[in-house]
């Protein structure tokens, strides 16, 4: 059984674990503990968590970042670097951030709606400026989101 135990160890990643590399997953799975535990921004922090994870096993032994072949499926980090090379993941994470959006100050406060539809108007002013001053579309899209503030 020890045997079994050894091989099995042996044949996958936890053989090719450093010490910063326990730390770090253990640093991980406790952030996971206390934002769920303590409901101290989970939202923030389990993403990062899991991110610590992903970053911390050994890629080498795992085939994590290998792309996909004829036979083989590709890794999960590669999947999910083709996603933000095809810009995917701006608006899923944009739709959720949407879907959270908490109404319930509006709808006591309605007339907190003028204070949303100013840094609207700021984002549009401050690009169509930009525009007019010669910036290309990007740099003008960047520097209409600051003028939202």
């Amino acid at each position: 059984m020890l045997e079994n135990l050894k091989l099995a160890l042996e044949s996958t990643a936890f053989a090719h674990l450093t010490v910063g590399n326990i730390i770090m997953i253990s640093i991980a799975l406790t952030l996971i503990y206390y934002s769920v535990s303590r409901h101290a921004e989970p939202l923030l922090l389990i993403p990062i968590s899991f991110g610590i994870i992903f970053a911390n096993i050994p890629a080498d032994v795992t085939g994590i970042l290998d792309p996909p072949t004829s036979t083989q499926p590709g890794g999960l980090l590669w999947y999910i670097q083709r996603g933000l090379f095809m810009g995917v993941y701006p608006p899923l994470i944009f739709l959720g951030i949407g879907a959270l959006t908490d109404f319930s100050f509006l709808i006591s406060n309605p007339i907190t709606v003028f204070l949303g539809a100013g840094a609207q108007a700021g984002i549009f002013v401050a690009f169509m400026i930009a525009r007019m001053m010669g910036f290309d579309l990007k740099a003008s899209a960047s520097i209409g989101i600051i003028g939202g503030a």
